[in-house]
């Protein structure tokens, strides 16, 4: 058997399977490889398995070899030890990003390498391209479905061993073609969240790794509203879950949730989606990963999203010495949310990004205030 040039992460999804077979069609040299990111837990939500046997289903269709990795040790260490500290900490990690920073890009990369191969494939709505002497990571052409955002953390050495064999393409188009190849997983529903969480119940899900410690819900003069079952269970801007009934003088209007402090275990809640509470105008990140290596400055301005499928910010960016990021935004936005990702674009070029570590927000202000 000849070794293969290419090694598509087949996931069991449509996604990935029009990757390998778009590959297929242009006479590529492929093989499949399915990597299990989760040991079962007994729970039956994970639908790994499942997943596994399509992908194996797939590689049959297309006449290519299947292989398997379990990178469960990995994605513990190098993904869900970060996203339970981070909760425990009071803010809400993205693991999306680092599942391809640490395992998709690096254990895949490296186990694609050792069976022989030049170069990795994944479905992921991203584009690669060659710009003075540098990769780049570009947005995908259907900008619904857009990963970039998802990917900001790779770099040079990734995105040169990379394809993205659907970044041109449209969602609603890659159905027909493999539905038109007659791949089994042409109308498999697309998959939601993580598969440690799966359809699974959050709170009850997070509550067998972080203990939960029930506490105050006040508005933000500091009024008892009512009572919550932890604070790491919520997120700036989330309305679901809070169960408020009616509040004695207050409107019968939906509460969101607008400041978390960890420290003295109080929930802050308002009722207005749009409450001032909410708003920020500058973020402080942790230190950038920029995709071609460096930043394009050290103050320039650009756009960002501060959450997945948001529509372009325009931004300035001061860069500190120690690569931390100060963004301002032209315009207030609502719930940016410590421990998720800013990411910073130039058009349709994905500059890079950084895990975000404070807010302007008010509530966020008056509760570092009175830590200090």
């Amino acid at each position: 058997m000849s070794t293969p040039r290419v090694i598509v992460g087949v996931s069991g999804g449509v996604d990935s399977s029009v990757a390998a077979l778009r590959l297929v069609q242009t006479g590529e040299s492929v093989a499949g490889l399915f990597m299990q990111n989760w040991a079962d837990d007994g729970s039956g939500e994970c639908r790994a398995e499942d997943d596994r046997r399509d992908a194996v289903a797939v590689c049959g269709r297309l006449g290519i070899p299947f292989h398997f990795r379990d990178f469960s040790a990995e994605y513990w260490q190098g993904v869900f030890e970060h996203f339970l500290a981070e909760y425990a900490a009071g803010r809400t990690p993205n693991p999306d990003v680092l599942c391809n920073r640490e395992v998709k890009f690096k254990h895949f990369l490296d186990a694609a390498r050792e069976l022989g191969a030049e170069k990795i494939a994944t479905g992921h709505y991203a584009r690669i391209g060659f710009h003075g002497g540098r990769w780049q990571l570009l947005r995908g052409i259907d900008r619904g479905k857009d990963q970039s955002y998802f990917l900001h953390q790779l770099g040079q050495e990734q995105l040169s061993a990379t394809l993205f064999p659907i970044g041109e393409m449209q969602k609603q188009d890659l159905r027909a073609v493999a539905r038109e190849a007659g791949l089994p997983t042409h109308d498999k529903k697309d998959s939601t969240g993580i598969c440690f969480i799966g359809e699974r119940d959050f709170r009850e899900f997070l509550g067998r790794y972080l203990p939960a410690r029930r506490g105050e819900m006040r508005d933000p003069q500091g009024q008892r509203i009512g009572e919550h079952p932890g604070v790491f269970y919520f997120t700036l801007g989330q309305r679901e879950g809070l169960q408020i009934g009616g509040v004695r003088g207050r409107p019968a209007a939906p509460w969101y949730v607008v400041g978390k402090d960890v420290a003295n275990n109080i929930l802050y809640v308002d009722q207005d989606t749009l409450s001032p509470y909410l708003q920020s105008n500058r973020l402080w990140s942790e230190p950038a990963h920029w995709t071609t290596g460096g930043a394009p400055s050290a103050r320039f301005e650009c756009t960002a999203q501060t959450r997945y499928r948001q529509a372009d910010e325009p931004c300035s960016v001061t860069v500190a010495d120690d690569g931390r990021l100060e963004v301002a935004f032209a315009r207030p936005q609502r719930a940016v949310t410590p421990g998720q990702s800013v990411v910073l674009y130039d058009g349709d070029v994905c500059l890079g990004g950084a895990v975000i570590a404070a807010t302007d927000a008010p509530l966020e202000r008056r509760i570092a205030e009175q830590a200090a």
